[in-house]
């Protein structure tokens, strides 16, 4: 359980800034294996922008709540899904061959492709949250949170990460996540959903797995397994598939 609890602080730690002790290394190992605790992660910021939300909505317009919602993600993660989608952006954007992606993807200059897809990514969330009524909208964030990053470690078990960066931000284990993390990370990520009136809510499930299937076989294609920015472009795109999964089936149902 001690070890447990270790891998969850290391998590934390490289995820989140929320403050943590500092005795927590992150090891290349302890960071593999503390990403079956990514929808845990998901959970937590999720609830830090569910509460802003919920507080703000008391003084402000809703429009106005949601943007305070979505800024305090942004911060409590330090943006790093975001940067990792508008890396993915720049580099698919404008490289043909792998290493002129990969080369894209580690230039810390903000392109064209990256700017254009931050837009989208963001106007996009705003409208989709700005659907729900409020008092639904703190459940319907949790949930997005936890099961896009479950979306991630589907990813992190299935492909391998691609290796042969000498300035890779982070020295990643290049072992696959295990079938036991996978597990944990699944029954965490789905909890959030049973706390739905209706299991219609686990349709939801089924654009989110196909999404994991393009884009991991997506990056497949073009430079043979995933980097930590493929990682987190694929947990921003899997939190909007799932509001625009949830808008479908209320339409529908």
């Amino acid at each position: 359980m001690k070890q447990q609890f270790h891998y969850f602080l290391t998590a934390v730690l490289f995820f989140t800034r929320i403050p943590y002790p500092k005795w927590v290394n992150h090891s290349s190992e302890a960071l593999l294996k503390s990403n079956r605790f990514l929808p845990l992660i998901g959970i937590i910021v999720g609830s830090i922008a569910a509460s802003i939300f919920y507080t703000a909505s008391f003084i402000f317009p809703k429009e106005i709540a949601v943007i305070l919602s979505m800024i305090s993600s942004i911060w409590i993660t330090g943006a790093l899904h975001e940067d990792g989608f508008a890396d993915v952006c720049d580099g698919f954007g404008g490289g043909w061959t792998k290493d002129k992606i990969l080369s894209i993807m580690k230039d810390s200059v903000l392109g064209a492709f990256g700017v254009i897809g931050l837009i989208i990514i963001l106007g996009l969330k705003f409208y989709c949250l700005n659907f729900f009524d409020s008092k639904t909208l703190p459940l319907i964030i949790i949930s997005a949170h936890a099961i896009s990053r479950y979306n991630t470690t589907l990813l992190l078990f299935s492909h391998s990460y691609v290796r042969g960066e000498a300035t890779s931000k982070v020295k990643i284990n290049n072992n696959k996540l295990s079938l036991t993390s996978l597990i944990i990370a699944f029954v965490i990520g789905i909890t959030p959903l049973f706390f739905f009136k209706s299991p219609i809510i686990l349709l939801s499930l089924i654009p989110l797995f196909i999404t994991y299937l393009y884009l991991s076989n997506y990056y497949k294609k073009w430079i043979g397994g995933y980097t930590g920015d493929c990682a987190g472009a694929l947990q921003q795109v899997s939190e909007i598939v799932f509001y625009l999964s949830l808008i479908g089936i209320w339409k529908l149902f």
